[in-house]
């Protein structure tokens, strides 16, 4: 086994292992940490079916985004969109028989992309150009948007411009499901693009890209708007009341 396969196949696990080892322990602390007022953004929902139903409008529209500012949320939600339906289109590499709708989603998945790198570049040129922006943006701001335009880059570059044997990628990455190494392609564009993911996975669970989990999280989204009718109580303070 050549020395490069089994190099990305230790990144890889290693990626993962702190990925999930990151996200479990961040969403943890998430969970823990208390709420001890009542601060719904209103206009709040009132049940917590209403809540459920904001978050759905949360995660899916971006609504509070669109209300704020339209061209954030323009390239947020294309960004977001291009960039769901290129890592379901990547299934395929983890499935020996992939499902029908994996397949059925290749083309869309496919030129998803553009609109992932065209989101990434509205989002880095507001950081540049709108001056409230810039001047809350640390270069960390930068660093994450020039990393996720890069993945995009490689990516599109390995689709449209040098192809790379995509049935060994598929065969390297079934292999590490299985805990074997197969051969892995060498090609430049394969081998930038897959580094830079595994760097992603790695910062993902110190980075501010946790706005994915913590979302469900945040106080001002998932309470219910009910001061009046139930006290809030958090468990901390029900405890300094007996």
């Amino acid at each position: 086994m050549s020395a490069l396969s089994v190099t990305y196949a230790i990144l890889f696990y290693a990626a993962t292992l702190l990925l999930v080892v990151g996200l479990v322990r961040k969403i943890a602390l998430y969970a823990r940490t208390p709420a001890p007022l009542k601060i719904p953004t209103t206009p709040a929902p009132v049940s917590r079916s209403g809540v459920v139903l904001r978050m759905v409008q949360e995660v899916v529209l971006f609504t509070s985004l669109f209300k704020a500012t339209k061209w954030t949320w323009l390239f947020g939600w294309l960004f977001h969109l291009g960039l769901l339906l290129v890592l379901l289109r990547h299934l395929r590499y983890f499935q020996a028989d992939t499902w029908f709708w994996v397949d059925l989603i290749q083309p869309f998945g496919k030129y998803a992309a553009f609109a992932m790198v065209i989101g990434l570049l509205g989002l880095f040129a507001r950081r540049i150009f709108v001056d409230r922006v810039r001047y809350i943006s640390s270069p960390s701001d930068y660093l994450m948007l020039l990393l996720l335009i890069a993945i995009g880059v490689s990516g599109m570059l390995m689709t449209f411009v040098a192809h790379t044997d995509i049935v060994m990628v598929k065969a390297f990455f079934l292999g590490l499901l299985r805990f074997t190494i197969e051969p892995l392609p060498s090609d430049a564009f394969l081998l930038v693009h897959l580094t830079l993911v595994a760097l992603l996975m790695i910062i993902f669970p110190i980075s501010k890209l946790l706005h994915a989990p913590g979302v469900f999280f945040s106080p001002s989204r998932n309470q219910v708007d009910n001061p009046r009718e139930k006290r809030h109580l958090a468990p901390w303070a029900a405890e300094l009341e007996k």
